[in-house]
């Protein structure tokens, strides 16, 4: 049997190519909004990809990597919906 290809996508904080599910999505959606995605990471629209760690989400601050993806300014509760899907999956 062949094996199945694992998804990979890069962190925008720290560059790393790491697998699809070990990453949080962020979406801009074709209507111009910004949301954290399911866990399918099926929304439609331009997505941005962070490592489910503190280091990565303060640098991604930091630095608006962000703002720079997406061409637009991000709002503080952005972050903390990161923060919050960061710790989720560090309890899961």
């Amino acid at each position: 049997m062949r094996r199945k290809k694992i998804p990979m996508r890069m962190c925008v904080g720290c560059r790393e190519m790491k697998s699809k599910i070990e990453l949080i999505r962020v979406v801009k959606s074709p209507e111009g909004d910004i949301s954290i995605d399911d866990k399918r990471g099926k929304k439609p629209g331009r997505g941005a990809y962070i490592c489910r760690n503190s280091t990565c989400m303060e640098k991604v601050k930091k630095s608006r990597v962000l703002e720079r993806t997406f061409n637009q300014k991000i709002d503080d509760e952005i972050y903390d919906m990161l923060i919050l899907a960061m710790n989720e999956g560090e309890s899961n």
